[in-house]
């Protein structure tokens, strides 16, 4: 677990106030390792409330406290703090998150040292986009080119996993169900890759005290090559539907909704050339609000059994991978996983160590809160500065629907 240093007061974040309403603050941290040539940006935008103002600034937009039986053990679950914009129109919404979209997408690539005209593909998972045109809005408003493929991918908090999946893997469904393939379209080029979530937006209009307690805003995005920087080893991708409504999330963005028993849930749709849309089916709220949710203790029933057995399966792949290589006894430097709450994690690492499997798993993202895609992107890049060339590195990411992405890479250089 980290310090209780919030997000804003951290020494090497660069701090700012966006001019729409009264002021939005904004912080970004931008990391580089030269050694393994990727670096990346991550931060937040809205005022930071930690666990003792959170509840006024909950009660005040809710028009009433939350009862102290919805209360949640905040600390407990592994968030000190998380941050929320209150008050703006859906234009000023939408305007912010363009700026800070393309904020991300700049810095992330100059992280890398390129020019924003040299990325030639973004991937960015976005659990509730603000427009369906958002991608294009912010890479035409970074400086990147109109002719740079643009992937947005919905999967809830899987999101950024998935898209980096889809950026390395050239075997997943999605990318044999193209007319070109994705990875193998990006292979040796400037990628970006990452999630941006407007999480306070989104809950706005939920009532469900546990969503609203947890979420945030954030986003993380990183610069990698595919095949030199950063190459795929093996993984495994797995989906399950949520019949049972544990975790319900508007999709307000295009989806068929159609869905057979076992079968695909996710939609894949190239728009034209250079935009593609991976749309994950989710459990929507009957009452036409966003999020709904069950307690910390829902969120392990839904997220653990099967996420320990994705896990355990793309380890296994990982395993035949080294002896295909010759590199048997090969030990991965760490596991990146999605932080949805301490307890899943906590239990995760439990369930693995029973079955054998003993991955470093830290927590780091006390500061934010759970921030869906981006929480992935942030974890990575916090580690980033300690990592070599040659490191072995596992990324676990799940979310909503439900749906699962685990990855080993190898670090280039």
């Amino acid at each position: 677990m980290e310090t209780n240093l919030s997000f804003f007061e951290r020494p090497d974040v660069e701090k700012g106030v966006v001019p729409i309403g009264q002021g939005v603050p904004f912080g970004l941290a931008r990391v580089t390792n030269p050694q393994v040539r990727i670096g990346g940006v991550y931060g937040t935008w809205g005022e930071s409330y930690d666990n003792a103002s959170l509840p006024r600034m909950l009660e005040s937009r809710l028009g009433a406290p939350i009862p102290d039986s919805e209360r949640l053990n905040l600390a407990e679950l592994g968030f000190l703090s998380r941050h929320h914009v209150t008050s703006l129109s859906k234009e000023e919404n939408l305007e912010l998150e363009v700026q800070m979209g393309a904020r991300f997408l700049r810095e992330a690539a100059l992280a890398c040292d390129w020019d924003p005209s040299e990325v030639e593909g973004i991937l960015i998972g976005m659990s509730a986009p603000i427009s369906e045109d958002y991608l294009d809005r912010i890479a035409r408003a970074a400086g990147i080119p109109d002719r740079a493929l643009k992937v947005a991918v919905h999967k809830a908090c899987d999101g950024s996993v998935s898209s980096l999946h889809l950026a390395l893997n050239p075997d997943l469904p999605e990318n044999k169900g193209l007319s070109q393939n994705i990875a193998e379209r990006l292979r040796g080029k400037k990628v970006l890759v990452g999630g941006i979530e407007g999480l306070s937006r989104f809950v706005n209009s939920s009532h469900d005290a546990n969503a609203l307690q947890l979420f945030g805003n954030a986003a993380g995005v990183i610069g990698i090559i595919p095949d030199q920087t950063m190459k795929f080893l093996a993984g495994r991708s797995f989906e399950s539907y949520d019949t049972e409504g544990v975790l319900q999330v508007q999709m307000n963005y295009p989806h068929s909704v159609q869905k057979s028993d076992g079968g695909w849930n996710i939609d894949v749709t190239q728009t034209n050339a250079t935009n593609i849309r991976v749309a994950g089916l989710m459990h929507e709220p009957v009452d036409g609000s966003s999020i709904v949710m069950a307690g910390p203790m829902g969120m392990v029933k839904l997220f653990v059994r099967t996420g320990v057995q994705v896990v355990r399966d793309a380890y296994q792949a990982y395993q035949d991978k080294l002896s295909q290589l010759g590199m048997s006894g090969k030990s991965l430097a760490v596991a990146i996983v999605h932080h949805a709450n301490y307890k899943i994690n906590l239990l995760k690492q439990k369930h693995l160590q029973n079955e054998g499997i003993s991955l470093p798993m830290p927590w780091l993202l006390n500061d934010f809160g759970n921030v869906s895609a981006a929480s992935n992107m942030i974890a990575f890049l916090r580690k980033l500065p300690e990592l070599k060339p040659g490191d072995h590195i596992l990324i676990d990411g799940f979310g909503a629907g439900t749906y699962y992405d685990t990855l080993a890479v190898e670090l280039g250089g």
